[in-house]
This record gives structure tokens, sequence and C-alpha cells, in this order.
């Protein structure tokens, strides 16, 4: 995976609060149509999980598209963790329990979607329909797995020399020379983000690490 990537999603892990927020009447609310199930599925979709995906956007009223992400940038599938608000909610409630190769059909209503607000292209209390296909689903940055690497000497709490040793690693495996600044710029963003308590180093609280039993 490009260095890019990675550091997006390191970001990422380090500047989500996971908000347990799906009750099951607002589940009720997105309508599910799969179009397309594969003969073989041995992985679904789960909160946390890194997951690859295309969709397209329309508005109910009209079937205008408003998003494509076959078009968007490189029209590269979109990678973002499931679950923790890293797009809509209707988004993360349609996309949860599936099979990589599936198809779906949602309708997500405004409550799920950009509300009485509205969002760019997408005018308030707006019903949304999306078409979606899932490419692949694997461990999500904010895995107890993902932790535990960082967590060098196992004290339960990132220190910054630890994010910096992970950080110098991940730049390594990248191979790009970059600017020294752009390692500190990192390391700030990071601590200023997540530890709330200022006290010089992530718990695993702040960090909110989605243990197995959680999921």
């Amino acid at each position: 995976m490009p260095f890019s990537l990675r550091y997006v999603f390191l970001l990422q892990a380090f500047s989500l609060l996971i908000r347990c927020e799906k009750t099951e009447i607002e589940e009720e609310k997105v309508k599910l149509e799969v179009v397309h199930v594969p003969s073989v599925c041995t992985q679904k979709s789960k909160r946390g999980d890194l997951v690859n995906a295309h969709y397209d956007g329309y508005l109910a009223k009209d079937m205008s598209k408003f998003f494509c992400s076959r078009s968007e940038k490189d029209g590269h599938p979109k990678w973002f963790v499931l679950g923790v608000g890293q797009v809509i909610k209707g988004l993360d409630i349609a996309l949860m329990d599936m099979c990589p190769g599936e198809k779906r059909k949602v309708v997500i209503p405004p409550s799920l979607a950009y509300g009485d607000q509205g969002y760019d292209k997408i005018p308030p209390n707006a019903t949304l329909i999306f078409e979606i296909e899932l490419y692949a689903v694997s461990q999500g940055p904010r895995s107890l797995e993902a932790f535990q690497q960082i967590d060098l000497n196992n004290d339960k709490q990132l220190s910054k020399e630890e994010i910096s040793h992970y950080l110098t690693e991940e730049f390594k495996k990248d191979g790009k020379q970059r600017a020294p600044t752009e390692h500190g710029r990192i390391l700030t963003d990071i601590f200023k983000k997540n530890d709330h308590d200022n006290d010089g180093v992530i718990s695993s609280r702040e960090y909110n690490v989605f243990r197995h039993d959680e999921l």
C-alpha cells in the first residue's frame, strides 16, 4: 500500500473518536437491496474494519448523480475505516456485514445523511441513493494489534518516542525523501488531536482500541 494511504490511515486512526450511536431504529431507516453476493464469502465487514469500496451517489428525488468514486481523482476504490464516521452514518450502516465482491443499492434518509444542512451539491433534507460495490475488508488501524505494534514497551500507552519510531519505520517503507519538518508536523498533529488530557502520552482509551469482542 502506498505511503500516502498509510499516512492517511495513521492520522485517521489517531484522530477519530468512535461513537456507538447506531441504534436498531436507525439501522431500520436504511433500506438495503442486495444486488449481488459472491458464491464464496469467508469474511464479512464489521465496525472498525478497513474497507475498500466504490460507490455512486444519487439524489432520490430525480436520480441525478452527485458523486462517483470511479471518476474522483485517480478513480481507485475508496479506503476508509467502517463505522467511525469517515463517511455519512447511512453508509456506515449500509456497508456492515457485507462480503468482498458484494453489491448493494441503499436508500438513506436525510437524518442519516446530511440532514437539514445539506452539503455541496446535496440540498437540505435530501434522501440519497447509493450503489455500492465492496472490494476488500482488512484489519483497521484502531485494532488491538495496531496499538500493540506501536506500544513497544507494552505499557498500554503510546509515547511520542514510540509514535515517532513508528512514523520513521513507515517512512522507510515508502522510500521517498521528505523534508525533516514533516515528521515533526505529523507527530504534533497526532498528539494535538488525541492526547486529550495533555499528559504527553496517548492511552488505549484515547486511542480508542477496538477489541475483537466489541466488534
